[in-house]
């Protein structure tokens, strides 16, 4: 039973998984995709699905600081519903603001070079938001 963490962008996925008891996000990888066509997300995620027996997916959600949705929270409402009706998952919204900065904080912190980063942010993000949710299960 385990949970899926989805940092949606438009030209990148950022992946992180669960442990089976819901406690604790480990980051997987960063699927390239072109958000114009889910069709090229599907195989590698239904790999990733299939091979981790996710039962659950929780999908970044970029409120605009006042908290309205734009244009990139609609695009996440869309690809919640899309990865829901594809993959026949419970789907959750999780607000992300200001994840990517706090995981450009963490990696900065931890001295990566900018090069690295480039490669890891959109991961570590997905880990934040899916250990934001977690802990507010627990």
């Amino acid at each position: 039973m385990k949970k899926i963490g989805l940092d949606v962008g438009e030209k990148t996925i950022g992946i992180a998984i669960s442990d089976a008891f819901g406690w604790t996000a480990q980051g997987l990888t960063t699927l390239r995709w072109d958000e114009r066509d889910y069709e090229t997300a599907k195989e590698p995620l239904r790999k990733v699905i299939d091979d981790h027996d996710v039962t659950e997916a929780i999908v970044g959600f970029p409120k605009n600081m006042n908290g309205t949705v734009g244009p990139r929270g609609e695009a996440s409402q869309s690809f919640a519903s899309w990865l829901e009706e594809e993959f026949h998952l419970k789907t959750h919204l999780w607000d992300e603001r200001l994840t990517t900065m706090a995981a450009e904080r963490v990696l900065l912190d931890a001295d990566v070079s900018r090069k690295k980063r480039k490669k890891v942010i959109d991961k570590m993000a997905a880990v934040m938001i899916l250990q934001g949710y977690l802990d507010s299960k627990q």
